[in-house]
């Protein structure tokens, strides 16, 4: 599934310095976590008005939109809910992985402590085991 949502996210040819995967994409793309639901994308300028003509948008309580394709496999936002995110900190410090954006693992572990729900401090649990393993 995971390589379906990075197929439909490429075939938007969104500008890549426009939009990064976030929340648990960049852990999972390194095989931190498994893949379980869908991917967030942090977007801004044009890679946002792509986002919003080709996908469904919602507006959330607290007033952000979202646009969701694939059933919400597939995610966009301007902002991010927990922990004060710079989005364009997130998309300007991407690392590119196949192609695709992938936000710097010290924004997602920043936002996955600010969240503490259980499956984030699973991630970061995780991540502390990976980083261990890591050379250097």
């Amino acid at each position: 599934m995971l390589t379906a949502v990075l197929s439909e996210l490429r075939s938007l040819a969104l500008p890549v310095d426009e939009h990064a995967v976030f929340g648990s994409g960049p852990l999972i793309v390194r095989g931190i976590v498994s893949f379980r639901n869908d991917i967030d994308v942090v977007c801004r300028g044009s890679a946002w008005e792509r986002a919003v003509g080709a996908g469904v948008s919602e507006t959330l309580d607290d007033g952000a939109v979202v646009v969701s394709m694939m059933d919400g496999r597939l995610t966009f936002g301007r902002s991010w809910m927990y922990g004060g995110i710079d989005v364009d900190d997130v998309i300007d410090s991407a690392e590119i992985i196949d192609g695709v954006p992938f936000a710097a693992l010290e924004h997602v572990e920043r936002y996955k402590r600010a969240a503490g729900r259980p499956k984030d401090l699973e991630h970061l649990v995780a991540l502390q085991q990976w980083r261990a393993t890591r050379p250097g």
